[in-house]
């Protein structure tokens, strides 16, 4: 088998509201970079990147840089390919960031090409399965253009909806922050799981002194307290505090997350399939942190591919913690396939059909294609 072409796609599915988050940051699209891998047997290989912006830029490093490189190359040689491509990124000095994204999407066709091939799900081929429902958290409680009454009352439903954890976005200021934890904690009771997450909105003096009080409120985790680069303010919160530290979304590699793990800065480690290296990649970072007793939470906010394969790898190791799901609409998840994810009382059930065990809808795929 032989790989005869790779097409990306760059993709935008317009909001009808902005969403806001930490940091004043918001967005009015979702966006991801698609691709297709065709081989000369008719396997077609499907993967995507999580681009909070930018897909083109994605698309045309996976165009421009990568695609020469492997048309002609064995689809199921994964390892190969991805070191190939890794040290084709490195060699220009590029190992993170959209580079990385490219790799991911490309990684994640390659493993459905190899499922498909042998008519197997992607989670067989790495190991078997550990779990066949994946427990998952709610996320996307945003503090933009809301009261404190109104995060509330979505927590509530959350928990209504099933869920036995849910996700908190705090940086909206000291006094607000604790406002709404309260009230959420008030509203969703004891016995749910409460984690919080700054996007890096704090310095790490501010982290620590209201990541205590957070715990007062029973805060399952901390997740990114500090800007990801503070690796040495990482470790200093982390000891300061009682509760979990959580980070890793904005890391890429086993490379990336070494020193994470090896100085405890963390406690959770959070990396994003279509973001990090895609499977292959993920798994060797998951496999990394076991070695340091670290469970895995994966970040998840892509479109509907990357998803599918967080499952998989989610099934297919041991340190698994919990699976994030956001509960905002996008498009590129809910609409892009045909045989959309299952969510029933807070867990998500592992695909079982061959490779990542999605279908494309086709005509939606052209509706959001740029």
């Amino acid at each position: 088998m032989k790989i005869v072409d790779i097409c990306a796609i760059p993709l935008s599915a317009p909001l009808a509201v902005p969403i806001g988050r930490s940091q004043n940051y918001s967005y009015s699209a979702k966006y991801a970079a698609l691709v297709k891998i065709v081989t000369d047997e008719g396997v077609i290989g499907i993967g995507d990147a999580l681009t909070p912006k930018g897909p083109k830029s994605v698309c045309a490093i996976i165009e421009e840089i990568i695609k020469p490189d492997l048309v002609g190359q064995d689809p199921t040689h994964i390892e190969v390919l991805w070191e190939k491509m890794y040290r084709s990124i490195r060699s220009l000095g590029c190992n993170k960031g959209f580079m990385m994204m490219a790799i991911a999407a490309i990684d994640i066709a390659l493993w459905d090409i190899l499922g498909k091939t042998v008519r197997m799900p992607i989670y067989k081929l790495l190991g078997g399965c550990f779990r066949e429902n994946i427990k998952a958290y709610a996320s996307s409680l945003y503090f933009a253009g809301r009261d404190t009454q109104e995060i509330a009352a979505a927590a509530e439903q959350f928990v209504k909806d099933g869920f036995t954890a849910i996700k908190l976005k705090v940086g909206a200021g000291e006094k607000r922050d604790i406002e709404n934890i309260k009230a959420v904690r008030k509203a969703i009771g004891d016995d749910v799981q409460l984690m919080v997450d700054a996007n890096g909105g704090y310095d790490r003096f501010t982290a620590i002194k209201i990541g205590r009080e957070f715990e007062k409120y029973d805060v399952f985790w901390f997740e990114e307290p500090i800007v990801h680069e503070d690796i040495d303010g990482y470790i200093e919160v982390s000891r300061a505090l009682d509760m979990p530290v959580a980070a890793g979304e904005c890391e890429f590699t086993r490379y990336g997350f070494r020193e994470l793990l090896a100085r405890g800065a963390i406690d959770i480690v959070q990396p994003d399939v279509s973001k990090a290296g895609g499977i292959s990649e993920c798994k060797k970072i998951a496999n990394l942190a076991s070695a340091f007793n670290i469970p895995y939470a994966p970040h998840v906010w892509g479109s509907a591919g990357s998803h599918m394969a967080t499952l998989h790898l989610a099934a297919s190791i041991p340190n698994f913690l919990i699976c994030e799901v956001d509960r905002l609409p996008n498009p590129l998840r809910e609409e892009l396939i045909l045989n959309p994810m299952q969510i029933q009382n807070g867990y998500i059930k592992v695909p079982q059909e061959p490779g990542l065990g999605i279908e494309l809808n086709e005509e939606i795929l052209r509706k959001y294609a740029i």
